[in-house]
């Protein structure tokens, strides 16, 4: 889209968000869009910042990690944002592991029930 602002169903459709969510991360001030009257514009600024988002959610970070991550920019810069994603990384990689181990235990309990079961 070359638009420079989206209004609110745009930015739904474009990340395939519901339009509660949208709300709940204004309301919990990861998202800070632009207000003209009851409308909502977010800028490239809020859609950079949804991309960030949706990707913390999926490497598994919660919503309280995201927010203070994005908040460190805000006061303290790149340099300061960026140490501190290092860090989080760091934290999430061993938490991920460690769960990567423990579905690799389940699926191999699970395949060895199954083949007993048939044989």
């Amino acid at each position: 889209m070359t638009q420079t602002r989206l209004n609110f169903k745009d930015m739904c459709a474009k990340f395939d968000v519901t339009p509660r969510t949208l709300r709940y991360y204004e309301y919990i001030e990861l998202l800070q869009p632009e207000k003209e009257g009851r409308s909502r514009f977010y800028t490239g600024r809020e859609v950079a910042r949804m991309v960030l988002i949706l990707r913390g959610r999926r490497f598994g970070f919660s919503l309280e990690e995201i927010r203070q991550w994005l908040m460190i920019y805000e006061e303290a810069g790149t340099k300061s944002q960026m140490d501190a994603w290092v860090e989080m990384a760091d934290r999430q990689l061993i938490a991920l592991r460690a769960q990567a181990v423990e579905l690799q235990e389940s699926i191999d309990d699970l395949q060895s029930l199954r083949d007993e079961a048939l044989g």
